[in-house]
This record gives C-alpha cells, sequence and structure tokens, in this order.
C-alpha cells in the first residue's frame, strides 16, 4: 500500500511551520527539502513548480518535506527578509535528517526566491550532496556568498525569464564554472516564463533526469 504524503507542523526558531513531508520505507533513502517562492508576492508550498519538485523526488526514492516559510499559511512567525526564512530552511533540514537518521544523500532544493535560500543553506551545511535551484535571481539578490559554491548541483532558468536577465545568469553560470571539483549543470527551458507557464512538462523532464542521473548509484 502506498504511504501517502503527511499535513503535519515542525517546530521552527519562530513557531511552528506548516509541512507536507512524505517518508520514503526504504531503508538509506535520500532526503529532500523544497523550498517556496517570496512570501510577500503569494509563493506558498503550494506553489505549481514547488508540487512539480516535490512529487518528482517523491516518485525518485526520496523522503522530502516541503515547508510554509514563517508567516505563510498556517505557519507562525513573520516575514524576515530572507535571514529567518534560511532559518526555517534549516530547521527543516534538521527535522527531516531526524527523521531519516539512515539516509543515504541530503538534497536541497527551491524555486525563486526559494532558490535563494537553497543555496544559502547549502553554504551552512556540509552534509548537503547536491541541490537543485529552480528560476534563481542573480539580478535581484546577491549571490557572491558562493564563494566557492560547496557542492554540485543543478540551476534551471527560463529563457524568456521576464524577472531575470540573461547577464546575470551568466554571470552566475561563470562565477560558479570557475570553481575546481564542483559541477553545476546549467538547463535552460525554451520559450519559457520565470513561472514555466506551459512549460511544466520540459521542467519536469530536466528535474527527472538530473535526479535520476544523480542516485543511480545509490
Amino acid at each position: 500500500m502506498k504511504q501517502k504524503s503527511l499535513e503535519i507542523f515542525i517546530p521552527g526558531p519562530a513557531g511552528r511551520l506548516e509541512a507536507k513531508y512524505y517518508k520514503n520505507p526504504k531503508f538509506g533513502s535520500p532526503v529532500a527539502i523544497v523550498l517556496h517562492p517570496h512570501p510577500q508576492y503569494g509563493g506558498t508550498m503550494n506553489n505549481r513548480v514547488v508540487q512539480i519538485m516535490y512529487n518528482i523526488f517523491v516518485q525518485n526514492g526520496f523522503s522530502v518535506i516541503k515547508i510554509n516559510f514563517r508567516g505563510v499559511g498556517k505557519s507562525e512567525g513573520v516575514f524576515d527578509n530572507g535571514q529567518g526564512e534560511l532559518s526555517d530552511a534549516a530547521a527543516a533540514l534538521d527535522w527531516i535528517e531526524r527523521q531519516n537518521l539512515d539516509y543515504g544523500q541530503c538534497w536541497v532544493s527551491g524555486f525563486s526566491f526559494g532558490s535563494l535560500i537553497c543555496m544559502q543553506l547549502i553554504m551552512r551545511r556540509p552534509e548537503v550532496n547536491n541541490f537543485i535551484a529552480v528560476s534563481p535571481q542573480p539580478n535581484v539578490y546577491d549571490f557572491s556568498f558562493l564563494a566557492p559554491c560547496p557542492t554540485s548541483g543543478q540551476v534551471i532558468y527560463s529563457e524568456n525569464d521576464e524577472l531575470v536577465t540573461k547577464e546575470s545568469i551568466n554571470e552566475l553560470d561563470t562565477r560558479i564554472k570557475n570553481q575546481k571539483g564542483v559541477e553545476v549543470a546549467f538547463s535552460k527551458i525554451k520559450s519559457s516564463n520565470h513561472f514555466f507557464k506551459n512549460k511544466e512538462n520540459e521542467l519536469s523532464s530536466e528535474i527527472e533526469k538530473y535526479i535520476k542521473d544523480k542516485t543511480a548509484l545509490i
């Protein structure tokens, strides 16, 4: 019988955080967290792209959690300009690791604002093996903290992103590619906007292809 995702609350630094969690019953399963877009622009864990990412992790043998950042949905607290949200993400990672002490790999992922938090988190957590950052905004947020980027991962961006300049994506690509021992795949979704409207299948294929490639050895 297939295990369902659970609607749960986990302890966070500003109060309890609303979350959805799926536990893979197989011993040694990898774990992942998925982080949502900007709370002040309607971002929640029910975002379409976040749900796509969550489902792909579930379908590929992960235990996975997605949370509502503080002040979103039923999560306690108030928006904290990214600093508190980074602490929320760290709390989610702590929680899923405690629930899966036997985990084989540790992944973090996020969409838009969530991809910024995702990439800040990998700087603090050496146990993270891989990341997926969808629609980062290096023209809006400073990514110079990636000095160097500590782990390999995937950056997915849109060809016609109305919120992100092509130059800023190219600069981010160059910054990360100059680092030895780290391989970050930059994947472009053609003819798509920031939110991948009508391009969900192409987005799903890119994410799934990357995950299958990187988990084939575990």
